[in-house]
């Protein structure tokens, strides 16, 4: 019912668009291109104003996203330096303590030294049966030294 109803309509704005004068005609087609004009206007404004907001809020979330990562990334970061600091001084110290423990070592046991290739002794340094004293060479009292002499 509603498109016989519809088809009635056109057909009777065709038969009053028919009997119009032309002036007329001419004065409604300007104002209809006139409203049209103006409904593009003010549409094409209200899309570019939305597109604008949500451009705004884009750039407000992207903002607050990134501060928010670059905060983390900092807190990070710190921790990681001040944990490689301690681990660092942790090394010093081990460091200075293992020069200590060397230097204490060598300036009160020569025994703890480690020998190098001339220290060794060799085939020939070693003593034979020749070479032991005999009762003869032993020092007797005669031989040592006195304080008084």
């Amino acid at each position: 019912m509603d498109k016989k109803l519809a088809q009635t309509a056109g057909k009777v704005a065709e038969k009053v668009i028919e009997h119009t004068p032309e002036p007329i005609k001419d004065k409604v087609k300007e104002v209809a291109a006139d409203k049209a004009k103006e409904k593009i206007v003010e549409n094409v404004q209200d899309k570019g104003h939305q597109l604008t907001e949500k451009l705004g809020n884009a750039k407000e979330k992207l903002v607050d996203k990134v501060e928010d990562n670059a905060g983390e990334a900092k807190e990070k970061t710190q921790d990681f330096l001040l944990s490689a600091r301690d681990k660092l001084g942790k090394v010093v110290e081990a460091g200075e303590e293992i020069q200590e423990k060397i230097s204490s070592a060598s300036k009160s046991d020569d025994k703890r030294k480690v020998k190098g290739v001339s220290d060794i002794k060799g085939i020939g340094s070693i003593k034979t049966a020749k070479d032991i004293k005999g009762a003869t060479k032993i020092k007797t009292i005669k031989d040592i030294r006195t304080i008084s002499s």
